[in-house]
């Protein structure tokens, strides 16, 4: 049985080669597989505008207490509808509204007409859950609008998003009414993601030697309590731990038991003593937690697969019991939960709020899109019921406007999108640093600004950033400036400060998780440069809550930089992306106490780059593929 996990992010099944630096399509594979495909791409934006489509619009897109909620939808295709209806449950009462009809816009890909109505949820007090289901009814299928001899035919009803004809099996919508912003430590956390089973086996303990990249190396809790103070010094507030329950495989995601830590990692105990140092160290810490599924091996898989009467046959969902059954992409290992069964879904909840009761931060959410909408409003609700504080968002490696549908459910989701830019800016360098300011710019004004958007050079999922970059570690630390010096958390996955690459390149998706070298097999440059980028954000909050603005932008040269300001401090990022030394003549005003007068003693806080300042510009002379932090 096949017990390894899929790569989350639908990652091909390949590295590529450093050779291969600008075979986009191969690299576009490895973030987000078929999804960009072009086909794919125009059959996903024909199937959202034909049929009766909501798409989890709204306005606003987090809700709040005791205000309106606008509900968009669209109509397009074949069927004309006289009226489309909104079937609301808030609190156990059910209620229904008409939505009203709005603009009509020419679709030229579909050649046709999409019509746009929209309607208002009441206001509704915190604590809430408003469950809803939309429906189209068909022009001539009944009601005043039925063909005379038909007057008293039963309306025919098509329900939004999945062309259900009947109520009970519409898609149903959730929206969690609560005045919960993102958690203020989440705003300035600097994330330092483990997967622990790669990162350190413990003080005196050598690593083990598995025959594959599949097999167990031996990290241990352990080995993270005595690495916190190696966190701290690259700025990490944040431990992102990756699974750790009890599970047959090397990476997790296959749990047989939320309630317990799996042995080879270490104990309950360990994970509560963990917790505990880190936060007398002012440290967070974050569970990835998996929704959508969990091991064959599970108790109550194995009672569902093997006793007819079991009362677990409904937490999952069989196509032919007992060995058909919905799973994770099809891994038989990976059966998939039904989390609309109620049991199901309590239990995961209970599991949720175990942890956060012993002192979990909050949780990384594994494959958000898996689980139903009105399984994560509950999941909202559980998890701040117990601490308000906890932060949760979501992996949802899709566009935009996908994300965005889990806005009013999650605090954040990790920033694929902004991954995918960093990574082909500088790693690659298949995109302009024009198209990439074009696309950060629309980015940070898409999202609203109480919703995190946690960023990372590379994961366990995809290729390290070293490798893609063939190597060249100026690459990698021009992608770091970046992180690092934008609004949203940077996380760093273990090993990218210390040069962790890769070793095959057609091996799978393992090749992102070889061990955490120490002591002498450490990068230090590139470590101390990270510690660097570490302490300046810890110095210098603007980093986290300031404006950006963009203040030089060369494409012919590789120039680029942008002020970060506050009301009382302001940070100038300067980066020269080129293969030779660049001099930067920056016009702004720069004054810490007034807007009009330059101070004097600006400098290059990171590299120590000569930085001149006279009447109205500064002045900074960058080496080649380097960049500086002036302040």
């Amino acid at each position: 049985m096949n017990m390894k996990k899929p790569c989350t992010c639908y990652t091909a099944f390949f590295i590529r080669n450093p050779d291969e630096s600008h075979d986009y399509k191969q690299v576009e594979k490895l973030m987000f597989g078929p999804q960009r495909d072009f086909d794919n791409r125009i059959a996903e934006y024909r199937s959202s505008v034909v049929g009766i489509k909501h798409l989890h619009r709204l306005i606003p897109m987090r809700p709040v207490p005791n205000q309106p909620i606008t509900v968009h939808v669209t109509t397009s295709g074949g069927i004309a509808y006289d009226s489309v209806r909104c079937w609301v449950n808030s609190g156990g009462r059910e209620t229904t509204f008409d939505l009203g009809q709005g603009e009509s816009v020419w679709n030229t890909l579909e050649w046709r007409y999409v019509r746009h109505w929209h309607g208002q949820i009441p206001p509704q007090p915190s604590g809430t859950t408003v469950c809803y289901r939309i429906g189209g009814r068909v022009l001539g299928s009944g009601g005043l609008t039925a063909s005379v001899g038909n007057l008293h035919a039963a309306p025919k009803w098509i329900f939004a998003d999945n062309q259900a004809r009947v109520l009970s099996e519409a898609t149903e919508f959730a929206i969690p009414i609560d005045d919960y912003e993102a958690p203020e430590w989440a705003s300035s956390a600097v994330i330092y993601h483990i997967f622990l089973d790669r990162f350190y086996p413990g003080d005196g303990v050598p690593w083990k030697k598995p025959t594959n990249l599949s097999g167990f190396f031996g990290g241990t809790l352990r080995g993270a309590i005595q690495k916190l103070d190696y966190i701290q010094s690259l700025g990490g507030n944040a431990v992102w731990l990756s699974p750790l329950f009890a599970s047959p495989s090397h990476h997790g995601y296959d749990a047989t038991d939320y309630y317990t830590v799996e042995p080879r990692l270490g104990t309950n105990a360990e994970l509560k003593e963990l917790i505990e140092k880190a936060h007398r160290r002012g440290m967070r810490v974050i569970l990835d937690l998996v929704a959508n599924h969990w091991s064959n091996h599970h108790p109550t898989f194995q009672a569902a697969q093997h006793e007819a009467d079991s009362e677990y046959r409904q937490w999952y969902t069989w196509q032919r019991w007992p060995d058909e059954y919905a799973s994770f992409f099809g891994v038989k290992g990976m059966p998939q939960l039904n989390l609309k069964h109620k049991p199901t879904s309590d239990y995961l909840l209970e599991c949720a709020q175990y942890w956060l009761r012993n002192g979990v931060d909050g949780y990384r959410l594994d494959y958000a899109p898996g689980p139903p909408h009105t399984f994560w409003a509950a999941f909202r609700q559980a998890c701040k019921a117990v601490n308000p504080d906890a932060f949760l968002f979501g992996e949802v490696v899709s566009h935009s406007a996908v994300i965005a549908s889990y806005i009013p459910h999650f605090d954040g989701c990790l920033d694929f999108l902004l991954a995918d830019a960093l990574r082909r800016t500088f790693a690659l360098e298949t995109s302009t640093l024009l198209e990439f300011e074009a696309f950060l710019a629309a980015h940070e004004a898409y999202f609203p600004q109480n919703f995190a958007l946690p960023a990372f050079l590379d994961n366990h999922d995809m290729t390290r950033i070293l490798y893609l970059a063939g190597e060249d570690k100026a690459k990698v630390k021009l992608a770091a400036l970046v992180l690092f010096t934008l609004s949203q958390p940077p996380v760093i996955y273990n090993g990218t400060e210390v040069g962790v690459s890769q070793r095959n390149p057609l091996g799978r998706f393992e090749e992102a998780r070889l061990p955490m070298p120490w002591g002498n097999e450490e990068d230090t440059a590139l470590l101390a440069y990270f510690r660097r980028l570490g302490a300046l954000r810890s110095q210098f909050p603007v980093l986290a809550s300031g404006k950006r603005q963009v203040v030089h932008l060369n494409v012919k040269n590789g120039t680029y930089a942008y002020l970060r300001t506050s009301a009382d401090s302001k940070m100038l990022v300067a980066l020269n992306t080129s293969r030779r030394s660049q001099t930067l003549d920056v016009s702004l005003p720069l004054g810490r106490g007034s807007d009009s007068e330059m101070d004097p003693t600006l400098a290059d806080l990171l590299n120590g780059n000569p930085v001149t300042v006279s009447e109205d510009s500064v002045r900074v002379s960058l080496p080649a593929q380097s960049g500086a932090c002036i302040a």
